[in-house]
């Protein structure tokens, strides 16, 4: 009769390794009481999700806060979902998040003692650990053809039962070692299924940092631990790995919940201690129906960090949001502290919402205008050539045209205490400073379009006017104040109490001035600071464009 160690020899020959030697090979770490291992696991299987940022950001801070460590595993077992080069895109996007692991996977290579940190080059370790739960009778190979598995399906199905490969349905654990030998003898394919003791109707006690305790159904199923091609399946890879590398906390999206019995299940029957588990809440988007539903990579931009960074939103942006969601008292910490050491933030868990956060996207905006806004014109003159030449060729063809310009552009109303903030993104910025340039304003005066309740004539006349007797060679005040009188001269009211009072008596107010001279600047209603704006055109540049838009009136 084949005992279990003796299948397990015929199943894994090379193996010579025990679970006691790794353990040796990967010991507990010297790290300080209280200290954190966090991991971001991430699949090369495509873009960086905005929802694995999310969770990154949260590991990172974590490990971070506690004085721990933080690294990154590649989890690349599923080959046939793949995508070459991914890897190596995740990591370099993260490092332009400020999110960079002590140790793990780092693109094009790997550093630290706990490694390999790429799940494929971690096969001999997967096997040891299997070919002891096959010594133990607490795994078995299956052959269960897929024919077999969708017969068993079909028929839970008919039956209205939980579908899986558990309790009767799991035919080929029954098999003894001497049927098993024969059949891997005979060459047919099999699995390596994890030998199951729970029981579905049963309860189990599970705690989590951001849920707290409950209650989950015990796992009963047998699943697979490793598949045909001799690779782990995620169940079990993660378990070997977060216990060898030592990981503390295993911080990951809610849907994982689910998975929980069987992870809490594999630590169990190893004799391992499980790391403790937050399950963090999805980042959601309210769909065509109105209801909420998770982003979606197929049908949502936000989805990607890529759009956020093809689009020229900051960094920093994007993490400072991500962080109002991951902790409802940072938006106040951070207004209080003008936007930045965001590193000294302190975050917990129990801080977290339960409910899946709406992204939104006028949030995002406003922080992206604080964080432009507070950089001095030399910082956005770098941002802005860094940003423009990966993505924005046309707008870095701008700014190279002459860099002193478009830092003064920028630098409109920038060097105060309460900075404008004109811009929420880099990739708009050609279409809102490109009237700065004359060649493009010529593109953009054929489609000037003023209010429609003032006559060409009326026009012609706040521009002739303008023209004629507005001087830029004094301070914006007295600026403002000559505006009022050529306004009050052409019949618009300097007074809005004394326009309300009677408004049959002028043809509009200041500010209709004002507009009007900014459309025929700038062909738009909403500009920079008008004031500087006329200031950095120049007088004669300023009066070219007002007979320019005479004539064509």
């Amino acid at each position: 009769m084949v005992t279990n160690k003796e299948l397990a020899e015929l199943i894994f020959p090379e193996i010579k390794e025990t679970i006691e030697d790794l353990e040796k090979k990967y010991p507990e770490r010297n790290l300080k009481e209280g200290a954190e291992v966090t991991r971001f696991a991430p699949s090369p299987t495509g873009f960086l999700h905005t929802g694995s940022l999310f969770t990154s950001l949260i590991c990172h801070k974590v490990a971070r806060d506690s004085g721990g460590v933080f690294y990154v595993r590649l989890e690349d077992t599923d080959t046939k979902r793949e995508i070459q080069g991914s890897g190596e895109q995740l990591l370099e996007q993260l490092k332009l998040f400020n999110i960079v692991p002590d140790e793990g996977y780092l693109g094009n290579s790997q550093k630290g003692n706990y490694g390999p940190y790429i799940q494929s080059q971690r096969a001999d370790i997967y096997k040891v650990v299997i070919k002891y739960l096959l010594e133990n009778g607490l795994a078995y190979p299956d052959f269960a053809s897929q024919e077999e598995l969708d017969e068993i399906r079909k028929k839970q199905e008919e039956q209205k039962l939980t579908p899986g490969y558990y309790g009767e349905f799991a035919k080929y654990r029954f098999l003894t070692n001497d049927e098993r030998k024969e059949r891997i003898l005979n060459g047919e394919p099999y699995v390596i299924r994890f030998k199951s003791s729970g029981n579905h109707l049963n309860k189990v006690p599970v705690s989590d940092l951001v849920h707290g305790d409950f209650e989950i159904a015990e796992n009963d199923l047998d699943i697979v631990i490793l598949k045909s091609d001799g690779l782990p399946t995620y169940h079990f890879a993660h378990v070997c790995d977060d216990h060898f590398m030592r990981t503390t906390t295993v911080i990951r999206g809610e849907e994982w919940i689910a998975s929980l019995p069987i992870h809490v299940q594999l630590f169990a029957t190893l004799g391992w201690k499980a790391p403790k588990y937050a399950h963090l809440p999805v980042i959601m988007k309210i769909g065509e129906n109105g209801n909420k539903r998770k982003l979606s990579k197929r049908h949502d931009k936000e989805a990607a960090v890529s759009f956020f960074l093809e689009d020229g939103y900051p960094s920093e942006a994007l993490i400072m949001y991500l962080m109002t969601i991951a902790n409802s008292n940072f938006e106040e910490w951070i207004f209080e502290h003008k936007f930045t050491g965001m590193e000294e933030f302190k975050f917990s868990f129990s801080k977290m919402s339960l409910e899946g956060a709406l992204f939104d996207m006028g949030k995002l905006s406003f922080f992206s205008k604080e964080i432009l806004g507070r950089m001095n014109k030399h910082e956005i003159l770098e941002r802005t050539k860094k940003y423009a030449k990966e993505f924005n060729p046309e707008l870095y063809s701008l700014v190279e045209r002459d860099e002193n310009y478009f830092m003064e552009i920028m630098n409109i109303e920038r060097e105060k205490e309460n900075p404008r903030k004109d811009y929420e993104k880099l990739g708009n910025l050609k279409e809102i400073i490109g009237f700065f340039y004359n060649d493009i304003y010529e593109e953009l005066s054929s489609n000037i379009v003023f209010n429609e309740k003032f006559s060409n004539q009326d026009i012609k006349d706040v521009l002739a006017q303008v023209r004629d007797n507005l001087s830029l060679e004094q301070d914006e005040q007295n600026w403002f104040n000559n505006m009022k009188e050529i306004a009050s001269f052409l019949g618009f009211a300097t007074d809005r109490k004394a326009l309300k009072a009677n408004p049959e008596a002028f043809k509009g107010s200041v500010s209709d001035v004002a507009e009007i001279i900014r459309i025929a600047l700038t062909t738009r209603k909403n500009s920079p600071n008008l004031y500087y704006v006329m200031q950095l055109l120049k007088k004669s540049e300023c009066d070219r464009r007002f007979n320019s838009v005479i004539s064509k009136l």
